[in-house]
């Protein structure tokens, strides 16, 4: 089934995750991941399952994840292709936190245990609901829990000095709206790695849901010019001059439009 058809909604957010990236990069083992995810789980259950304080369930699964198997955040390569496929991921055992959150809810789901991802603005985190105590947010890319000072922080390191944690900014995302942002962050790790190819697949699929979105069919032509597809890239341009006249990138693309209208076309 096409990525495009798939129910989000109907899904668990790791199998949304394998859809995507295998729509992305249709080489990728799905076979592997999937023995590894299950080797993962009852490794999971043999160790955990029998803890009946889910509290104790919970600790043990942070250190199981973090420190025995020993997932961590990439620090040194934040922005690369390698943290956002789920296969690659768990080969390194490195990730983001969408890719490292998304494997430890997995396996929190597994236990039973109350968490809930939520599309913070910063990043992925997960909420733990209940246990007998307010909500708790944990960062999965350390497994750390968060505190208000923390979560304040990054705000503050993103809108500015008088930015505020919001009640919205903390309840649950669905399935959908995460892997929107993942697809955005796949595509634009692929730019930076000069991945045209795989980056174009990014701008389709997102096209598929939004199909009139001017800023991502700016970004198509932009992938499409990088490919030599100059004419299909001026269209792509043009389209997004018509619709935002007042961006301040239009005036610079028509220029570009200019230049590669006037390109002898290439046919691929």
């Amino acid at each position: 089934m096409a990525f495009a058809d798939q129910k989000l909604d109907k899904l668990t957010l790791v199998e949304g995750a394998l859809a995507l990236n295998v729509a992305i990069d249709p080489t990728m083992s799905l076979h592997w991941v999937s023995t590894e995810l299950e080797h993962l789980a009852q490794e999971t259950d043999h160790l955990l399952a029998g803890e009946t304080n889910a509290e104790f369930r919970l600790d043990g699964l942070l250190r199981l994840f973090y420190k025995e198997w020993k997932f961590k955040g990439d620090f040194e390569q934040d922005f690369s292709s390698d943290n956002v496929f789920i296969e690659k991921v768990l080969r390194r055992r490195k990730g983001i936190p969408v890719s490292l959150g998304t494997l430890f809810l997995y396996l929190a789901h597994r236990l039973d245990l109350p968490l809930q991802p939520v599309g913070y603005p910063t990043q992925m985190i997960l909420k733990v609901n209940g246990l007998d105590k307010e909500a708790r947010y944990i960062n999965p890319f350390d497994g750390e829990y968060l505190s208000q000072r923390i979560l304040r922080g990054w705000l503050v390191g993103k809108e500015g000095p008088n930015a505020e944690v919001k009640i919205e900014y903390l309840k649950a995302s669905n399935n959908a709206t995460l892997i929107g942002r993942w697809l955005a962050v796949v595509k634009s790790a692929l730019l930076r790695e000069e991945n045209y190819s795989m980056a174009l697949r990014c701008s389709e699929l997102a096209l598929t849901f939004n199909p009139d979105d001017p800023y991502e069919i700016r970004d198509r032509g932009y992938i499409l010019q990088q490919l030599k597809c100059d004419w299909i890239a001026a269209e792509d341009y043009e389209y997004f001059i018509a619709q935002c006249p007042d961006d301040p990138s239009a005036e610079l693309l028509k220029l570009q439009v200019k230049a590669l209208m006037a390109e002898t076309p290439i046919f691929h």
